[in-house]
């Protein structure tokens, strides 16, 4: 499994409460530009539209041999789960305040391109202010540790 994009805003701004993984429709030259790891899914987020989930703002840069077959860079991908795992997300959306938010993008070991998306919560403001405080302690634990 080789990872090609995350999104580490993703983990600061939201609390995630379930996870998932999902393959990705792509087009011809998505792939190869995935693969060059021309990627960006900081601005991404997954919307339900008639009980499919979809990718919205994720951008694969054009392949620079594509010629006229290159794919738009910021298109709509469909998202590919099990009628199971829609079925959860579906029922969880309905609750007030929750999203589904990329966190990082991956090829499989069989060569596929895979999206992990979580279901998540957006984060307080004092909520951040105490994954900053365990970060600043994590680094200062792991600093005392190496000396």
């Amino acid at each position: 499994m080789e990872v090609i994009a995350t999104n580490r805003t993703a983990k600061f701004e939201y609390a995630f409460l379930d996870e998932f993984t999902a393959g990705m429709q792509l087009q011809g030259t998505e792939i190869k530009s995935i693969r060059n790891k021309d990627v960006s899914i900081n601005e991404a987020y997954c919307q339900l539209v008639n009980d499919e989930l979809w990718v919205i703002n994720l951008h694969i840069g054009p392949y620079e041999q594509g010629g006229y077959n290159n794919h738009a860079p910021k298109r709509e991908r469909k998202l590919l789960l099990n009628k199971r795992e829609l079925k959860k997300l579906i029922n969880k959306m309905t609750d007030k305040g929750l999203t589904i938010v990329p966190t990082r993008l991956f090829i499989s070991d069989n060569g596929f391109a895979k999206l992990s998306i979580a279901l998540a919560k957006g984060k307080k403001m004092h909520d951040k202010r105490d994954s900053i405080k365990d970060q600043d302690v994590k680094r200062e634990m792991d600093r005392a540790m190496k000396r």
